[in-house]
């Protein structure tokens, strides 16, 4: 069954360029009412122009669609909170968020200036969160919700150079795990998406063969799925050159070393067995590995937990 969002609004933040340009005519194609949020400055996070994001609006109401611009700096709640205000007032509702607003400021990290990793880090997670807090009590008040964070290969396994980028970009899966388990009542889906795509945030690091392969519109689909009516959960989605895999964080089942060999030198000589992954699972909320260890110990030690 095709996935629409017709009377759904979506806001879909960075979305002049790349990745959220992409996403952005997707949606409006399948009926979505579209916020095209975009600063509008360089990769680098200077400057700020509206041309990029009212060329996509243009583009949407060509071809039949309703959609909006606007130029809010997600890393500013107070731009953000009036982004929502506008599209509630043009429409009443906010169905769907979709952080992908961010920027680039590589350097190894003996070189990188902590002006360079806090910017960031405020963009690409403060400016998620800002973007979420302002949809969260609209959402949670209509008991429906979908919210996709951009987290990246980077912030997941790391990347050499990407210290600032990387911690954001994982940090948004710990923030998407929480909000995910908050939501749930409320009707809210909260998923991330790890994508890889030919954008301005990767024209100078890869080939022009390589380059043609990675085009945004193979990552989309995967933001319309985990957007979607029917969208799972606390899913991580990895999208690229029209490949899609879904990232499992599992933990191995643990060793119980007991009380009197509860030392750094029992744990080096038992890392092997602590780190078998025979029997390693997926954990739904943090609170299952508190159980899981408590049961664990008790089960050796003879205690019976009620």
């Amino acid at each position: 069954m095709a996935i629409r969002f017709d009377n759904r609004v979506v806001i879909v933040t960075g979305s002049g360029n790349g990745l959220g340009k992409s996403h952005a005519l997707e949606f409006a194609r399948r009926g979505a009412r579209v916020v095209v949020n975009d600063l509008g400055a360089a990769r680098d996070g200077s400057g700020a122009s509206s041309e990029a994001a009212d060329a996509v609006v243009r583009q949407i109401l060509d071809d039949g669609g309703e959609a909006i611009s606007n130029g809010a700096n997600v890393a500013d709640f107070a731009e953000v909170e009036v982004m929502v205000a506008e599209a509630l007032e043009r429409w009443g509702r906010v169905d769907v968020l979709v952080n992908n607003a961010g920027i680039l400021r590589d350097k190894t990290f003996a070189k990188m200036d902590l002006k360079d990793f806090r910017l960031v880090v405020d963009v690409h997670l403060a400016g998620s969160v800002n973007c979420t807090k302002a949809v969260w009590e609209v959402m949670r008040e209509q008991q429906y919700g979908r919210i996709v964070m951009t987290s990246s290969s980077s912030g997941l396994y790391g990347n050499f150079g990407q210290t600032n980028y990387g911690a954001a970009k994982m940090a948004l899966v710990g923030l998407m795990n929480s909000l995910a388990l908050e939501g749930a009542k409320y009707g809210i889906n909260v998923n991330a998406l790890a994508p890889i795509a030919a954008t301005r945030m990767t024209s100078d690091l890869m080939t022009e063969e390589v380059l043609a392969l990675l085009e945004p519109e193979a990552v989309t689909p995967a933001v319309i799925f985990l957007a979607g009516e029917d969208a799972p959960t606390r899913q991580i989605v990895a999208a690229g050159a029209g490949v899609f895999a879904r990232v499992v964080i599992q933990e191995t089942p643990g060793v119980f070393l007991g009380t009197d060999r509860r030392d750094a030198e029992h744990v080096a000589s038992a890392w092997e067995q602590i780190s078998d992954t025979g029997g390693q699972r997926e954990l739904e909320a943090g609170g299952e590995q508190t159980v899981k260890f408590l049961q664990k110990a008790a089960a050796e030690l003879g205690i019976h937990l009620s």
